[in-house]
C-alpha cells in the first residue's frame, strides 16, 4: 500500500469481512485477534480484485516495507533526514543496508537510489504544478545541494528540465481553459 486510498480500501475490506485491527498503515496491518484462512482467502480475493495483493513472503514483505518507508520518507515528511538514505532504512528497518539493498535489487529489477529518485522527482513534479514555489524552493524543501543539482535529475529522469516542464504544465492549462 503506496496511498492513502489504498489504506482506506484495506480498512473497507477488513470492515466487510468483520475483521478487528488496530492499525492499517503502508503495507502492515495490524489486527486485534487472529484471522483465518477463510477469512484471509476472502481477503486477497477482494483486494486483488482493487488490484491489491497480500504479501505473506518475508522477502517481499521486508521489499515492501523498503518502498512504504521511501514513499513515507518523500511523500509525507516534510523533516529533512540528518542521515543518509541507507543508514535511514537500515535504522528504520533493523537490517543491514547492503542486505537490504541487494534483496530489492533482487526482487524489484532497480536499486533503491533508483527507486528513491525516481519518488523524489515524481514529488518535484507535483510541487511544480502546484505552482506555490519556486525552483530553489523546491529544492531545498527536497534536500537537494542546490537548483543545479536538482535540474540535472530531474532531466535524467524525466527528460525535461524543471522549467520546460513547467512551461508544458502551463500550455496543457491554457488548452483546457480553452475548450
Amino acid at each position: 500500500m503506496v496511498s492513502l486510498r489504498c489504506k482506506m480500501l484495506v480498512k473497507a475490506e477488513l470492515e466487510k469481512l468483520g475483521i478487528l485491527y488496530k492499525t492499517v498503515e503502508l503495507g502492515i496491518v495490524d489486527t486485534l485477534e487472529d484471522v483465518d484462512d477463510e477469512q484471509v482467502n476472502k481477503l486477497k480475493l477482494n483486494l486483488h480484485k482493487s488490484g491489491l495483493e497480500i504479501l505473506d513472503d518475508k522477502k517481499s514483505i521486508l521489499v515492501e516495507k523498503i518502498k512504504s518507508a521511501i514513499v513515507e520518507l518523500v511523500h509525507y515528511t516534510d523533516d529533512q533526514i540528518k542521515v543518509n538514505l541507507s543508514d535511514y532504512l537500515s535504522e528504520k528497518l533493523d537490517y543491514d543496508y547492503t542486505y537490504l539493498a541487494n534483496l530489492f535489487s533482487e526482487v524489484k529489477g532497480t536499486t533503491i537510489e533508483k527507486f528513491y529518485l525516481s519518488h523524489k522527482i515524481e514529488k518535484v513534479q507535483e510541487l511544480i504544478m502546484y505552482d506555490e514555489l519556486t525552483l530553489s524552493e523546491i529544492a531545498y524543501k527536497m534536500h537537494y545541494s542546490s537548483v543545479a543539482h536538482l535540474s540535472n535529475q530531474f532531466k535524467k529522469i524525466t527528460g525535461f528540465s524543471p522549467s520546460h516542464f513547467k512551461e508544458l504544465r502551463n500550455k496543457r492549462r491554457n488548452t483546457l481553459e480553452n475548450m
